[in-house]
């Protein structure tokens, strides 16, 4: 009852193309393992320190110089305020 029912077709279904199969996939080219000597790991080692200090430094004065403008700020306003305290008596 509720089950459509289709047609028979007229005519028999045109050519159906054959479902398209990629080729096989090569296997990628073995690359060679990175091979650590202890020259090379002390670089690395030294490298990264070097990193660490470097970053270290810059965000350091970064923060210092954000903690001098944030003073001389609060100066600055302390002083106005003042003045505009002297006006009014």
């Amino acid at each position: 009852m509720f089950s459509p029912k289709y047609p028979t077709p007229d005519t028999p279904p045109a050519h159906v193309p054959a479902p398209y199969i990629p080729p096989p996939l090569q296997a990628a080219p073995a690359r060679p393992a990175v091979r650590l000597t202890p020259g090379s790991v002390l670089t690395l080692v030294a490298g990264g320190g070097a990193l660490v200090l470097v970053v270290g430094t810059v965000l350091v004065s970064l923060l210092l110089a954000v903690a001098v403008t944030a003073a001389s700020v609060a100066v600055c306003a302390v002083v106005v305020r003042s003045i505009l305290q002297s006006d009014r008596r």
